[in-house]
């Protein structure tokens, strides 16, 4: 039988300086860590200057959190982050297809099989690691069939990564490699990566599949003139 991962994917969206809240609200409902990315957003709530929109500067949240504490995990995050509050920030939660770096599995029922027969034949590797192992994930997965990738650069923390000075938690920085893989290569290039970054060993990162609905930009994937 098919196996996927028990986790699924938290996104938050808040004002600068925010994300710390977040990460310290998803550890005390039980995640395990997260990574944060900077950003510019606008909403209903946007400022102008001369009719010109300005865009506020965000913090992107990522959490990989096991399935069994989503409620409160959500609720802990709406709560710090004040999302209730209009022009506060958003969260959404989506499922994930796979999973490498922690070894809890569960068995992919018979509604999430037929769900996924609906996506396209495409599916998003997102790889997160210690900053400097990127072109160690993008070699493995070309060596394993993938075409290329994309490389972020975040910061992040975990249970493994408790680092301190003077009381002050350090956020390491991180690359982050998005991989857009065939759905039926997804399993070789995520044990590619696996075993080349070694992600069963605690703190050297985690990689996880996001099922793709739609693809464009793909060459091979346009229809013939």
């Amino acid at each position: 039988m098919s196996l996927i991962s028990c986790h699924k994917l938290l996104i938050t969206v808040v004002q600068h300086g925010r994300a710390k809240e977040i990460i310290k609200a998803g550890a005390q409902a039980g995640a395990e860590g997260g990574t944060i990315f900077l950003g510019k957003g606008t909403g209903l709530c946007e400022k102008k200057f001369l009719g010109i929109p300005i865009f506020d500067n965000k913090e992107i949240v990522l959490t990989l959190f096991p399935e069994k504490i989503e409620d409160l995990l959500f609720a802990k995050v709406v709560e710090a982050g004040k999302l209730r509050d209009a022009c506060q920030g958003i969260a959404l939660i989506i499922d994930v297809a796979g999973v490498a770096g922690i070894p809890h599995f569960c068995e992919l029922d018979a509604k999430k099989r037929q769900d996924m027969k609906k996506l396209s034949d495409f599916v998003l590797i997102i790889t997160i690691v210690n900053s400097g192992n990127a072109q160690t994930v993008m070699d493995a997965s070309k060596e394993a069939g993938a075409e290329g990738g994309t490389i972020l650069c975040g910061r992040g923390t975990g249970i493994h990564e408790q680092a301190t000075i003077f009381s002050i938690p350090i956020e390491p920085e991180k690359d982050v490699i998005l991989t857009l893989i065939g759905r039926d290569q997804s399993a070789e290039v995520l044990q590619a990566i696996r075993t080349a970054t070694d992600l069963d060993v605690p703190g050297r990162g985690i990689a996880f599949i996001l099922p793709v609905e739609r693809v464009s930009g793909i060459k091979r994937m346009e229809p013939p003139k």
